[in-house]
């Protein structure tokens, strides 16, 4: 348990953050997960709506530290990959 006041102000802050990344994270991969279901699919139209959807996700995430840019770009790649297949 923290002890200082200045040790308990930032336990709080901690839980309070923690929630927030998780709730960004959670999207992030909800929308990675819309987006493979698209493929699978084979719906050209609602692919590259849910690659634009996703690759935003992707950066939002990037940008507030949810995660290493080039893990970021990396993920991006790999998916860019997935939707070129179908679309070849």
């Amino acid at each position: 348990m923290a002890n200082s006041p200045q040790a308990r102000k930032r336990a709080r802050q901690s839980v309070t953050r923690n929630l927030r990344n998780r709730g960004q994270r959670s999207s992030i991969r909800t929308s990675i997960k819309a987006l493979l279901k698209a493929i699978e699919g084979g719906d050209k139209k609602a692919t590259a709506t849910a690659q634009q959807k996703a690759s935003s996700a992707i950066d939002k995430g990037c940008g507030k530290g949810l995660m290493h840019k080039n893990n970021a770009a990396r993920l991006k790649s790999r998916l860019n990959k997935r939707v070129q297949t179908l679309v070849s």
